[in-house]
């Protein structure tokens, strides 16, 4: 149990749970969710787990207006055994926290936000699927609730947490996917919110997802905001390139969003003294390895897909057929790797796994 009293109200009917065939990726959402208040006399107060319901807001709430507003996504895993774990979950309250810095929203304290996730998360142990490749998906998030229609931070919020038993985020699963490269729009630009959660960032990049799903491609992957030219993200999880036996990630550069996956990759590849590094990665130069045929794999990894392998990359004229469009072995070994250690099937050397008493 907690060490925070935060007041709970059962729901009264529970829904039906959603298996099978039927779960997809964040359609269906548990019978309970955390809300917890902030005023700027109070602090934030008021922490409590009610039925999952619609929130009542003010027309003039700040959050419609001008988007002050900040997410995160983590996922609690049900292993054979019977155990309930998560997998870093301080990392994305950390993350979480320099969000709101960013966005001038209220710090949260970060052993009351990860001690609300696990009572939520405990209370709706029965909603994590168990088949395989599933998981309970947790989504916090604070918005600005006072109602003002002056441009300035708000003073007042709410931190919410909800629950989704999901599926695979891509259909695919983990065999590749086909990427457009994207050359009108662009994601984020450094001194912007790029390398943070917040929802404008999303908004403003579904115009160029939805062009390149009306070509056939499951999503796009990002330049520079600049000179068009450096790799950024693939769609909104981060990209690796496997060239000449070194992986190569875009490096953190102030528009690019530091993903819990990513810092794992990295630190896994590191554990295996496999060549990694954190540089800038231009288009033309991925586009010259494979010419020269020594682009041997690209994938994306971030919390919701772990890792997808990238199959098929096309910029203008060049089509890239990666890997024979099949999935590479540093991509393979990762995903299984990750998934093992979220799953309890494989031992965890670096203390990422945190347990939920249940």
């Amino acid at each position: 149990m907690s060490q925070y009293n935060f007041t709970f109200s059962e729901v009264m009917t529970k829904k039906t749970k959603p298996y099978g065939k039927d779960l997809a990726f964040g359609r269906y959402f548990t019978d309970h969710m955390f809300v917890m208040e902030y005023h700027h006399q109070k602090g934030w107060y008021d922490g409590k787990i009610i039925p999952h319901q619609p929130l009542t807001l003010d027309p003039a709430s700040m959050i419609f207006h001008y988007g002050q507003t900040v997410f995160e996504g983590l996922k609690a895993y049900a292993t054979k055994d019977g155990e309930i774990q998560l997998f870093r979950p301080e990392e994305n309250i950390a993350r979480l926290n320099r969000s709101n810095e960013r966005m001038c929203i209220p710090q949260i304290d970060p052993d009351l936000a990860l001690a609300a996730i696990k009572e939520l998360v405990r209370i709706e142990k029965d909603w994590i699927p168990k088949q395989e490749g599933t998981s309970l998906y947790i989504r916090p998030f604070i918005i600005a609730t006072e109602p003002y229609l002056g441009v300035a931070p708000a003073k007042q919020y709410k931190f919410i947490i909800i629950l989704s038993p999901v599926g695979a985020y891509y259909k695919e699963g983990i065999n590749p996917v086909k990427i457009a490269v994207e050359t009108e729009y662009i994601r984020a630009i450094k001194g912007g919110t790029g390398e943070v959660k917040t929802a404008g960032n999303y908004a403003g990049s579904l115009i160029a997802q939805q062009k390149s799903a009306a070509k056939g491609y499951t999503q796009v992957l990002w330049l520079d905001a600049l000179e068009r030219k450096y790799i950024e993200e693939v769609g909104s999880m981060n990209v690796f390139f496997k060239i000449d036996g070194e992986v190569i990630t875009p490096e953190l550069n102030g528009s690019i969003l530091p993903g819990v996956t990513r810092k794992s990759v990295i630190q896994l590849l590191k554990h295996w003294n496999e060549p990694v590094t954190e540089r800038k990665i231009s288009i033309d130069e991925v586009i010259t390895a494979h010419k020269e045929g020594r682009l041997e794999e690209a994938f994306g990894a971030g919390t919701a897909a772990v890792i997808s392998p990238i199959g098929e990359l096309v910029c203008e004229d060049n089509k890239l057929v990666i890997n024979n469009g099949k999935t590479g072995e540093t991509a393979r070994k990762l995903y299984d790797t990750l998934t093992g250690i979220q799953y309890g099937e494989l031992p965890d050397p670096f203390n990422w796994i945190n347990k939920i008493d249940v």
